[in-house]
């Protein structure tokens, strides 16, 4: 099983170096860490009382490692979902926050399991997500990685100007949906055909 410190250089390299993207509501980011996380830690990293655009091109891939590690993995109690699950919703923690834990909590309602969604990773969650793993510890991940996978059709869907994190120029898978099925089985992806019936409907 990987370390929580190799998960974390993974999704730094997914997420790259600095983007100041107007079309991301993220904002500026460096190696993922957006600026709306650095102003809340208040990493003023150049020390003029600010913290700017040039702050985010200044943070080191350590820094990012650590911020990940700490508010995005032990912070929020990924650490105490089963083995499997954790790399999955420590990526999507970072990408999208608390909507990681509401895929999770969605997932596991519709298993059968009693739990509120409100993006946080209470006891309650946790145990439904034990206890779903218990059942199928073979699916759990998998099952996840496609309502993740979902989750970002959808919002594509309701956002035109994220429809290209989804659908490449050509047509193809985008970032976002490479993402979710780094995490999912092979025998689960969408074939090209069936991702681009999926967003045909984007024009």
């Amino acid at each position: 099983m990987k370390s929580v410190q190799d998960i974390a250089d993974e999704i730094i390299d997914r997420e790259g170096g600095y983007v100041n993207d107007p079309d991301d509501p993220g904002g500026a980011t460096n190696f993922g860490v957006t600026i709306h996380t650095m102003r809340r830690l208040g990493l003023d990293l150049t020390g003029d009382g600010r913290v700017t655009l040039r702050d985010v091109q200044r943070l080191s891939r350590d820094q990012a490692r650590d911020i990940f590690i700490e508010h995005y993995f032990i912070r929020p109690r990924i650490a105490d979902l089963p083995g499997p699950l954790q790399p999955s919703v420590f990526d999507m923690y970072v990408n999208a926050g608390g909507n990681a834990v509401r895929i999770l909590q969605r997932l596991l309602g519709k298993m059968g399991q009693p739990v509120t969604v409100d993006g946080a990773l209470g006891p309650q969650t946790i145990q439904a997500a034990q206890a779903a793993f218990r059942v199928g510890p073979d699916h759990l991940a998998d099952a996840y990685g496609i309502e993740r996978r979902n989750y970002y059709y959808h919002l594509a869907d309701r956002r035109p100007a994220s429809r290209k994190y989804a659908r490449r120029r050509d047509g193809g898978k985008g970032g976002w949906i490479r993402r979710a099925e780094a995490f999912i089985s092979p025998q689960y992806h969408l074939s090209d055909a069936e991702h681009r019936a999926r967003v045909a409907e984007w024009g």
